[in-house]
């Protein structure tokens, strides 16, 4: 076994969530719910994944903004949400889609339906968000 494997190994532990007993978090947002899957803990802050749900949709855009990150993985389990991404495209996630957004990319999430819930893996787990500029048309 490698030195680093041996590291990983003795620094980094399993981690169980049950759904009988979610450990619900604060978020950036106060209007969805988050739930952490102990990721963080496990990984020893290496990687971060909650399960992010809404029973009110998203009742107007976030804002431009854009994480400060190694990048983010969203992968949707029920609903929709768009995503609007400084190159001008807006993308449409439904159940079982995903995305990619590496960190520092400014994007904006502008809808989603009324209840939805998707995961969210980060890494590192530590990420900002910082408000960002609207692109320049």
């Amino acid at each position: 076994m490698s030195s680093q494997a041996a590291e990983t190994q003795e620094t980094q532990q399993y981690a169980v969530a049950r759904k009988s007993d979610p450990n619900i978090v604060k978020g950036r947002r106060s209007f969805f719910e988050y739930v952490d899957l102990g990721v963080t803990d496990g990984s020893q802050g290496r990687m971060r994944v909650q399960k992010t749900s809404a029973t009110d949709g998203l009742s107007e855009p976030t804002g431009w903004h854009f994480h400060k990150c190694e990048g983010q993985f969203v992968y949707m389990l029920d609903g929709w949400l768009e995503l609007e991404f400084a190159d001008g495209e807006t993308i449409h996630l439904e159940e079982g889609d995903s995305v990619y957004i590496p960190g520092y990319m400014p994007h904006n999430e502008i809808r989603t339906s009324d209840a939805f819930e998707l995961l969210e893996f980060s890494v590192p787990a530590e990420m900002g968000t910082e408000v960002c500029d609207p692109p320049a048309k």
